[in-house]
């Protein structure tokens, strides 16, 4: 009796293992050593082609102010890129966008924005046609790209068809763009502020308009994700009574599903889709000398933490890619007794 009683606790404990909604995991995440930039940094982007290539982006806080920060990877360690243009010069690097075989980094070069742009014959860049206040956001595919921003008369979505800019209207009521994102030159996202709440739009090569999503009431979007099947994904953070949870948003064909993964009030920023299809994201971590990682497919939520790392009071993620069969990140870790610099880890490879 004794004996069939233990068999059957064992099977609750498995089964309950099986189907938890949050659980944590212990995947095999691995420390890659970068070269100290001047603390403390700023991450701003991370970028991954397949394993042989990945590109991150910020910025350093030198004695005589912001400094660009670029590093790559070459499969097998992380160097620090200097020979772009105004790599020597105040400023600072944003977003990476991947298109086809050149990388395009949107770059505040002294207060005057400028898209970088590597390819097979070097860096060239090529220079916004008027200066804003603010960058806000950028995105770029083949035969076209966008930067978002505002200037002292406003809202600015400027648009470049590979030969020259021009200045794009957006829908009456909007007030700022968060966000842009594109899937072809002619599928184009963002997401907006407006005068009635949080709103995504749509750019399908003529005209701005509202995407029509049924966003959360009192929520906000992180970033919307576009995908080569047609999905997409939106993360943002939903208020009730001052408090705000995650939520995701995922609309394959027409219909858009909604779910709140037990993520607290995280950013979802930073999510990627990685190798094994699941969502992945940086949470914040409840151990100091650790990253902590969540991984989320459908219903079911797990976590993982990142290598430990001694003396280490606060290790954070702030961009995740898929590098080919693995998935890397890119962050910073404050050390006991010094300022935050950076460091990258890798789940795979």
């Amino acid at each position: 009796m004794n004996g069939l009683r233990a068999v059957v606790i064992c099977l609750v404990i498995a089964c309950v293992a099986a189907v938890s909604p949050a659980a944590a995991v212990t995947p095999n995440w691995s420390a890659l050593p970068v070269p100290a930039a001047a603390p403390p940094v700023t991450v701003s982007d991370l970028a991954a082609r397949g394993p042989d290539e990945a590109w991150a982006t910020g910025y350093e806080h030198a004695a005589d102010g912001l400094r660009p920060m670029l590093y790559r990877w070459d499969r097998t360690k992380w160097t620090r890129d200097t020979t772009f243009p105004g790599a020597g010069e105040p400023g600072r690097l944003g977003k990476i966008q991947l298109v086809g075989e050149e990388v395009w980094i949107l770059q505040d070069r002294a207060g005057a924005g400028q898209i970088l742009r590597r390819s097979a014959g070097g860096w060239s860049a090529v220079p916004l046609p008027q200066t804003l206040w603010t960058y806000q956001d950028f995105t770029a595919v083949p035969g076209a790209a966008w930067v978002v921003g505002e200037d002292d008369t406003g809202l600015k979505v400027l648009h470049y068809d590979g030969s020259g800019w021009t200045a794009q209207s957006t829908p009456d009521g909007v007030l700022f763009l968060m966000g842009i994102t594109a899937r072809t030159s002619t599928d184009v996202w963002a997401w907006a502020d407006t005068s009635t709440g949080t709103t995504a739009l749509r750019w399908d090569g003529t005209v701005w308009r509202d995407a029509k999503v049924p966003l959360p009431p009192n929520s906000n979007v992180h970033t919307i994700m576009l995908e080569p099947s047609g999905r997409v994904t939106i993360g943002g953070s939903q208020y009730t009574d001052g408090v705000a949870r995650t939520y995701l948003m995922t609309r394959t064909g027409h219909a858009w599903r909604t779910t709140y993964p037990p993520l607290g009030d995280t950013s979802t920023e930073a999510m990627v889709r990685g190798p094994d299809g699941a969502l992945w994201l940086p949470v914040r971590s409840d151990r100091a000398f650790q990253s902590k990682y969540a991984r989320v497919e459908g219903i079911r939520t797990t976590f993982s933490y990142g290598p430990q790392r001694t003396n280490a009071i606060d290790v954070k993620p702030r961009a995740l890619a898929r590098a080919g069969s693995s998935l890397m990140s890119f962050g910073t870790v404050e050390i006991y007794g010094s300022k935050p610099n950076l460091m990258s880890e890798r789940l795979g490879g």
